[in-house]
């Protein structure tokens, strides 16, 4: 209809036509637009209320012949009408059942679909599988193959081998029989000469034996004073063995001893040294008492606070020596780095002050007082 030129209307009308009295589907607006491919969501809508006005003016049956009634003639349309529902839902109900029934068929066949889908892959599979193996089978049997050839010519060569050593072990085994005929010749001459041997090994035997005799009775003879004499000897080592096993009683005695006066030797070592420490710390003390003795406490502060200052010259410094070292406090911090503590070192006479952290130094001084005094003043001028 669409190739032949008809219009939207009669395109939806005949749409309807199939839906409604063909396959008893009540037509919607999204049906009607799948069949046709044309109208927009206005349009159908119209057509659809057109379809049903024109099937209501269908059913209601006017008869023209005859004096009916006009109350007889709506009647008889509605008896239409309602035979054509009766029908309608009659034609709906088998339309269901035949729905149920070709679901329940379609169910089945898609049951089977799927069985047959499995029995495929499960052949597929074993498809899969004995080629595989018929793979491998033809894959083994040309290695045994390779391996029977192998094994063919190594075969051959041991045949030839074998021929070999057996043409080998039998020129061998002639030349043995012959050399076993001429040892055998040669063992009938020793027994010959062993038998030979023997009888005069017998008379030497019974020579010697009557030597022998007589050779052990001289010495008998002789070594009876020896006897006497290593039994005497034997008392001897007696005696020794039991000297040096007192020696050796007395040797650990002495080493237990030896360790014992170590042992004590080390006690006393220590203690010495705890006590030269005692000593040195005294001396220390002592000294320390001597340099303080030269000024007061607060003269040797006040002093101290105004070398730090800057108002003593190193002049009068080095004047003071080092009266007032006792009373020189060492700086917490270094002044010119913010971060390092100092410290002071002696060498002999000469007095240190340095910074490990930015290697500042006093250089070398005479006392605490001017070690210090030069490390403020570089770091001042810093």
């Amino acid at each position: 209809m669409r190739s032949a030129g008809a219009r939207r209307q009669e395109l939806s009308q005949h749409a309807c036509k199939r839906l409604f009295l063909d396959l008893g589907i009540r037509p919607s607006v999204t049906t009607v637009r799948e069949l046709t491919q044309t109208g927009s969501a206005s349009d159908i809508p119209k057509d659809i209320e057109t379809f049903w006005t024109n099937l209501r003016s269908t059913l209601r049956v006017r008869v023209d012949t005859g004096d009916i009634p006009e109350t007889l003639r709506e009647r008889a349309g509605e008896l239409l009408a309602s035979l054509y529902d009766e029908a309608r839902q009659y034609a709906r109900a088998v339309l269901d059942e035949e729905k149920t029934h070709l679901d329940a068929v379609v169910q089945a066949a898609h049951a089977q679909v799927r069985e047959a889908e499995i029995r495929r892959a499960a052949i597929d599979e074993a498809h899969q599988r004995a080629e595989a193996r018929v793979e491998a089978g033809a894959s083994q049997i040309a290695a045994l193959e390779a391996e029977l050839k192998a094994l063919r010519s190594q075969g051959t060569d041991a045949q030839s081998g074998l021929r070999e050593v057996i043409a080998r072990w039998e020129k061998e085994n002639e030349a043995l029989s012959e050399r076993l005929q001429l040892e055998q010749t040669a063992a009938a001459r020793l027994r010959d000469r062993v038998d030979e041997l023997q009888g005069e090994l017998r008379q030497n035997a019974e020579h010697y034996a009557q030597q022998i005799k007589d050779a052990v009775k001289e010495a008998e003879r002789r070594v009876r004073p020896m006897l006497v004499e290593l039994d005497s000897l034997r008392g001897m080592a007696a005696t020794y063995q039991a000297g040096v096993r007192e020696a050796s009683q007395k040797e650990f005695d002495f080493i237990q001893q030896l360790s014992a006066v170590r042992g004590r030797a080390d006690r006393l070592e220590s203690q010495v040294r705890a006590q030269s420490d005692e000593i040195d710390t005294l001396v220390r003390e002592r000294d320390a008492q001597r340099v303080q003795s030269g000024a007061s406490a607060e003269i040797g502060a006040l002093i101290a606070s105004l070398a730090a200052d800057g108002r003593l010259t190193a002049a009068e410094i080095a004047a003071l020596g080092t009266q007032l070292d006792a009373h020189v406090a060492l700086p917490s911090i270094c002044p010119a780095c913010e971060v390092g503590e100092p410290e002071m070192q002696r060498h002999e006479d000469e007095f240190e002050l340095s910074c490990p952290h930015c290697e500042r130094t006093s250089e070398a001084a005479s006392s605490k007082l001017a070690a210090v005094d030069g490390f403020l003043r570089s770091a001042n001028a810093s």
